[in-house]
């Protein structure tokens, strides 16, 4: 149900930055939607993460558990245009483009207890699709 929520409130962010939303047709895609606006295709993968701390941590790989055990896998950053992070503890959605980052990234969603600026990823400069 979070995941779902997640890509309800990205679709929702999208359609009103006036982008034209496209879904797969399987659940086994890398990408959870399209978003399209004038003339160009972004695909999206969408997740969902809480606060810790004051910041949300995203890896990027997929994570699956099946009869073997719980498995992972690294993202295929050619198969996703940007990653959507739909955070609850503020209400919104931070975007970035997975192929400009490692294998993780934490995003800075409320001010560090200790007014660390070095280093830090505003979860303000990503509120916005990248170009």
């Amino acid at each position: 149900e979070k995941g779902d929520l997640g890509v309800a409130k990205v679709h929702a962010d999208f359609a009103g930055s006036g982008h034209a939303i496209l879904f797969p047709v399987t659940e086994h895609s890398a990408f959870d939607l399209v978003a399209y606006k004038a003339g160009a295709f972004v695909r999206v993968q969408v997740k969902y993460r809480s606060a810790r701390a004051g910041a949300l941590t995203v890896h990027f790989r997929s994570l699956w558990a099946d009869r073997h055990g719980t498995h992972t896998s690294p993202m295929d950053k050619s198969e996703v245009d940007v990653v959507a992070i739909y955070c609850p503890d503020t209400d919104g959605c931070y975007y970035v483009r997975p192929s400009e980052h490692g294998q993780s990234i934490t995003i800075r969603v409320l001010p560090a207890r200790n007014n660390q600026a070095r280093g830090v990823i505003h979860g303000s400069a990503l509120r916005t699709l990248p170009e």
